[in-house]
């Protein structure tokens, strides 16, 4: 009797660790396509939130634009170019730092898996562009 090849056993005990390790690495990829969806809106939010930023920055610093205070984007919800019917909401907060420089401090929230997320850009500047 010649006893080459595999038994039955072996060949569903090589099946089942094989499974086994492709189902790891499933997860694995469903787990860095979440994390990397993730730093998507992170990156775009960032941007919005930045973009706010330069606007306010070029403004004269005794204009309305940077009068003290708190504002909300009149297009809430924006989407990543600012187009209205997004996913994120942009506010403001200017404050007096001196006489002739002002902080600001840019806040962009969006839900992501029923919890709110935010990224928050903050500088001093003095109108003009500086």
């Amino acid at each position: 009797m010649d006893k080459t090849g595999f038994t039955l056993l072996e060949v569903l005990i090589a099946i089942s660790i094989f499974t086994v390790g492709i189902l790891a690495v499933a997860t694995l990829q469903v787990n860095a396509i979440r994390k990397n969806r993730l730093g998507n809106e992170v990156t775009q939010a960032t941007s919005l939130a930045q973009m706010q930023i330069e606007a306010l920055k070029r403004a004269d610093i005794n204009s309305a634009a940077l009068a003290p205070g708190h504002y909300d984007d009149p297009n809430n919800p924006i989407d990543e170019t600012e187009a209205h019917d997004g996913t994120f909401t942009r506010s403001w907060d200017i404050a007096d730092n001196s006489a002739y420089s002002r902080i600001v401090t840019v806040t962009v929230k969006w839900i992501k898996g029923g919890s709110s997320q935010l990224v928050a850009l903050s500088t001093v500047t003095r109108g003009g562009g500086n």
